[in-house]
């Protein structure tokens, strides 16, 4: 008999995302995305087996409702809503931009001081999911703030440099474009390490191999609003990941690895 029921016991998925929980009322909650994990389903995830959409209503017991997005490769606040009504409000929220978004990215080069970049940007186009779009459309404004909070350098030569510079660098988009802030830092030549499309095809290969892992080194470090049920002021905050803190201690940031 007790063979029998354990055999019947399913074994943990050690797969599965454990997702942290950064803020909860009766209409939001945040999760802590990890890298590497679809917000929901689409054409790109044939092969996947989780979400956060998912994970997250699991995790409540409820339907969520997403309200704004974060590529797969992000990691960071990720904000649902719960209630229809609720969804309604943030979007406008979103589309008012009344939502102050802070965001962190690892980046190649000495990235000094602080800046606006106010660089149009044309829409990009998925070639399947956006094959009805409007292909001719003219560059839409975005605007990104930025601060260079750190700089380190390895004494190791890739490619044409002698040495491997790195940047922790703060950015608050006023905009939502796609892609924007990878694009943005790009255009300042200072691009994202671990950026396929818009990133450095030396350094990328180089991080991998002297970290031990591959990823976007970019964080939706906080989420900022006015909460449009309560009125209340909203600061929701996630921490950095086991990744960046490792980065973080071997570049000997430690007093940002918090």
């Amino acid at each position: 008999m007790n063979e029998k029921n354990n055999q019947n016991i399913e074994a943990p998925d050690l797969d599965k995302p454990q997702l942290e929980i950064l803020y909860q009322d009766n209409y939001l909650v945040a999760v802590n995305k990890p890298s590497g994990l679809f917000v929901h389903r689409s054409y790109l995830d044939r092969h996947e087996k989780y979400f956060a959409l998912q994970l997250v209503r699991d995790l409540v017991g409820q339907y969520v409702y997403p309200v704004h997005r974060l590529d797969r490769p992000t990691s960071g606040v990720l904000l649902f809503a719960l209630t229809e009504n609720t969804a309604r409000a943030m979007n406008e929220l979103f589309s008012e931009r009344k939502v102050e978004k802070t965001y962190y990215a690892l980046t190649r080069g000495h990235l000094l001081g602080e800046g606006i970049v106010d660089h149009a940007l044309k829409e990009q186009h998925d070639k399947i999911a956006d094959k009805f779009a409007q292909q001719d459309k003219a560059p839409q404004e975005a605007v990104t703030c930025y601060q260079s909070l750190a700089t380190a350098t390895l004494p190791i030569a890739v490619g044409k440099y002698t040495s491997v510079r790195y940047s922790l660098v703060k950015l608050m988009p006023k905009t939502g474009r796609k892609h924007q802030i990878r694009r943005h830092l790009s255009h300042l030549r200072y691009p994202i390490i671990g950026d396929i499309n818009h990133g450095d095809n030396k350094q990328n290969p180089f991080f991998h191999q002297y970290f031990g892992f591959k990823r976007l080194m970019l964080h939706a470090k906080s989420l900022s609003f006015v909460h449009p049920m309560t009125n209340e002021p909203i600061d929701i905050t996630s921490d950095f990941d086991a990744q960046w803190q490792q980065v973080f201690d071997h570049l000997g940031w430690h007093s940002l690895n918090a």
